[in-house]
């Protein structure tokens, strides 16, 4: 008998989509994680949490796989950008719908059933919070999942952005940064 090796149980954390969701030809864009926010477990994921994990997806098979439901049998598309800003991770992606659960979660999110993202990671780093909880400190993220119960009702999925938007919108994060920290 061959035993079955079973690989490291991964952590998960869930985001809402919201209504705004609109897909063009498979592509999604948003947040899978929201820096300073609690989750409903209570854990808080910190700005940098996740730069020396994203620092590694450029080696090979260090890629963020994009799944369905955290299935690693299931993967629906690929993560074309990832990256940390300072709002938190932000995600690009396409579902490929060449394979058959690509075109069924494409079809449920389009109609509004599925309305989720997830991340799967391993914690590096983590402070225990007094309210309970913990504040993530590093992050090793394995994939972004499509899923039906997000955690994180703040963070959400809209439609893709032009370039010039996306630009003029990390400028007005950037400045509203530095106005807070000339406020504080």
């Amino acid at each position: 008998m061959i035993p079955q090796l079973k690989p490291p149980a991964l952590e998960t954390k869930y985001c809402a989509m919201g209504p705004e969701l609109a897909l063009k030809e498979g592509v999604i864009e948003g947040y899978a994680s929201l820096f300073g926010r609690p989750d409903q477990g209570g854990d808080v994921v910190s700005q940098g949490a996740y730069a020396r994990s994203l620092a590694r997806t450029d080696r090979p098979g260090g890629a963020v796989k994009m799944l369905w439901q955290h299935d690693p049998l299931h993967p629906i598309g690929v993560w074309t950008e990832i990256r940390e800003d300072v709002r938190g991770l932000y995600v690009r992606g396409r579902i490929l719908t060449d394979v058959a659960l690509g075109r069924e979660a494409l079809a449920l999110l389009e109609a509004g059933a599925i309305d989720g993202l997830s991340i799967g990671y391993h914690t590096v780093r983590a402070e225990k919070l007094a309210e309970g909880g913990r504040k993530l400190l590093e992050v090793d993220l394995w994939e972004v999942s499509v899923v039906t119960f997000p955690m994180l009702p703040e963070a959400r999925v809209h439609a893709p952005a032009s370039p010039a938007d996306a630009a003029l919108a990390e400028d007005l994060a950037t400045v509203l940064t530095e106005a807070r920290s000339l406020i504080a």
